[in-house]
């Protein structure tokens, strides 16, 4: 195992907090220096008499904290906290240019578009993003009222916009499912909450500075060394959820199919809306497969799982299910292999739970997704556009796309049908009429800092302002 600084790392790399609720700031610099030392705060530089909220690092817990603080800055907050160009010329392209302008990569176009998005996502002046997840609403509220105070002291940022989230009755998601179960298992990190079966990731796969998944390579750190090693990079997502459509289309497919609507559910998603895999229950969700089990499974036989049913033909899981092409496991795809573009999830619903009895209330539902990895562009990236958006990440998907977060619909240029192969059959039965469930409502590009990069951009000296440099230039002259 290698020896990570667990104490350097911010916590939700490494660990799920499993905190039910959480509150997203975005906020603007409007001071640089008085920001640089709110940052510095946050990971208990200076003598501040206020209460100090030290960043959630991955340490391990004695007693579990009522809240946990993480950060992201993106790449126009960088250059507003003051680093010089030699530092943000080294960080990689994609994340210079930020979530807006790769949008149209992984299919955030039509009514995911920037010019849909809500404000300020689509805006260069967000600069800082808190995560603040917290076991109980009071919680939640002192500790953010500890925060403004900070932020707000000596004009360093202003809010720009709040989002907020809370876990569902049963851990469900908006569209039913249970969630949560496949988290990569980081080589020299925390245990994994849920058991997996498949290989851990090197630590360089989610931190900077360390071997990635690729044999002899690792990511490029930001320099100095200082800033960018231990880091991470997350793509922060609103996604919200059409759950009266996506429920119409399970009933509309019961009726042209024959099929059980709740086998119907699975079939797209890979898993019965309990949480049991197909791979491991193809005919029923009542399996009494225990929960610590439902990762332990695979597509086709591996070193991992080498007793796994060969489903390469997707008669259990579909080729094109939602979970198929997010974690292809041991299956052939595009990419190089299912375990080298594998990502690390977290986040929690927003909006109350649907209600079918009212389905048109008008209250948009979704979910604040966090989606870290160690290279946007190798990681985020390509699994919305190779794998979620491709017809070609898997040979017989006939170019259809991911039936639940993909672009289907009117502004996708795919047919948006969804195929399910049946053994013995020549043809797989075809869904039709996929329409766009999931839909981007904003998205920001973010660098996790370790706290040793925390410390050193709060620790940046101050740049003379152009008039600073005008009024000198004008004294020495008058001189």
């Amino acid at each position: 195992m290698s020896d990570l600084p667990l104490a350097d790392i911010q916590g939700f790399i490494l660990r799920t907090y499993a905190m039910p609720i959480l509150r997203v700031l975005t906020l603007k610099v409007t001071q640089p220096e008085a920001a640089r030392q709110f940052l510095g705060t946050l990971v208990g530089c200076g003598n501040d008499r206020h209460p100090q909220i030290a960043i959630a690092t991955a340490t391990g817990w004695t007693v579990k904290p009522r809240y946990c603080l993480n950060i992201g800055l993106t790449y126009t907050g960088l250059a507003a906290l003051g680093l010089p160009p030699s530092s943000l010329t080294s960080f990689p392209e994609e994340f210079a240019a930020g979530a807006a302008a790769r949008a149209e990569r992984v299919g955030d176009t039509g009514s995911s578009s920037p010019a849909h998005w809500k404000d300020p996502f689509a805006c260069p002046d967000l600069h800082i993003v808190l995560f603040l997840f917290a076991e109980t609403e009071d919680a939640l509220e002192q500790a953010s009222s500890q925060l403004q105070a900070m932020y707000a002291r000596d004009g360093a940022l202003s809010l720009l916009s709040t989002q907020e989230a809370r876990s569902l009755p049963g851990n469900l998601a908006h569209f039913g499912y249970r969630d949560g179960f496949a988290q990569p298992t980081i080589e020299g990190g925390l245990p994994a909450l849920m058991p997996d079966a498949l290989p851990k990731a090197p630590a360089g796969e989610f931190l900077l500075g360390h071997p990635s998944q690729y044999k002899d390579f690792s990511y490029p750190v930001p320099v100095p060394e200082a800033l960018g090693r231990n880091g991470s990079f997350l793509a922060f997502r609103i996604l919200a959820q059409d759950c009266h459509g996506f429920e119409q289309f399970l009933t509309e497919a019961e009726h042209r199919t024959g099929l059980d609507r709740e086998l119907v559910a699975a079939k797209l998603c890979g898993r019965w809306r309990n949480g049991t895999p197909l791979s491991l229950s193809p005919d029923s969700q009542n399996e009494l497969i225990p929960l610590e089990k439902r990762n332990s499974f695979d597509y086709v036989p591996s070193d991992s799982v080498p007793n796994a049913f060969d489903d390469s033909r997707g008669y259990r899981c579909p080729l094109g299910s939602h979970i198929r092409r997010m974690n292809p496991r041991s299956s052939i795809v595009a990419g190089n292999g299912g375990l080298k573009h594998r990502i690390m999830r977290r986040g929690l619903p927003y909006g109350p739970p649907y209600d079918p009895a009212h389905p048109g209330d008008g209250i948009e539902r979704g979910l604040l997704g966090l989606f870290i990895c160690v290279s946007l562009k190798d990681q985020f990236e390509f699994l919305m556009s190779a794998w979620a958006n491709d017809g070609n990440f898997a040979p017989g998907l006939h170019d259809t796309r991911d039936p639940i977060i993909g672009n289907n619909g009117s502004d996708a240029s795919s047919d948006s049908t969804f195929l399910i192969p049946i053994e013995g059959q020549k043809l797989p039965i075809e869904l039709i009429g996929l329409s766009r469930f999931v839909t981007c409502r904003g998205a920001a590009y973010c660098f996790l800092p370790a706290v040793a990069a925390i410390r050193y951009i709060s620790a940046l000296p101050t740049m003379p302002s152009e008039s600073d440099i005008l009024d000198n230039i004008s004294r020495q002259c008058s001189a």
